[in-house]
């Protein structure tokens, strides 16, 4: 279990970019990300493995980002997790708040592809504890 990629975008409605480190800060989020603030979506996940579904159903381009996921990970099956598990990335613990969301009329991938997993697969977390996650770190389950 491990993470693949980090994503950060400054402002709400705008693709995430990967970067190779995100700094998480205790009960507020990644520092610099739109999304970040005392709620309880503060970071985002979604899976490798829900991506290549996407791929594989028409979205060859879709990249890490796309779906506005901070996290990208592999090896774990998030939307799995129950409410409440906690996710340990170094010194950063997560704790999972909420499974899927809304998708929103305007997706782009739901346009492209037909279908979007952010809804079903895709988790959110409330920062416990902050640091630093880069990909290829390792990913345990509390």
């Amino acid at each position: 279990m491990e993470v693949v990629a980090v994503n950060i975008s400054s402002e709400k409605g705008v693709i995430k970019k990967p970067v190779d480190e995100i700094t998480l800060i205790e009960d507020y989020g990644i520092d610099k990300d739109a999304h970040a603030g005392k709620w309880h979506r503060q970071v985002s996940l979604l899976a490798v493995e829900s991506i290549e579904k996407m791929k594989k159903a028409g979205g060859e381009n879709l990249d890490y980002g796309v779906f506005a996921e901070n996290i990208t990970t592999r090896g774990i099956t998030l939307h799995t997790l129950k409410i409440g598990t906690k996710l340990k990335i170094n010194e950063v613990v997560l704790e999972v708040t909420q499974i899927g969301k809304e998708c929103h009329n305007s997706c782009q991938i739901k346009k492209i592809v037909g279908d979007c997993v952010m809804p079903r697969e895709g988790i959110f977390t409330r920062v416990i504890k902050g640091g630093k996650i880069r990909p290829e770190d390792r990913i345990e389950i509390l």
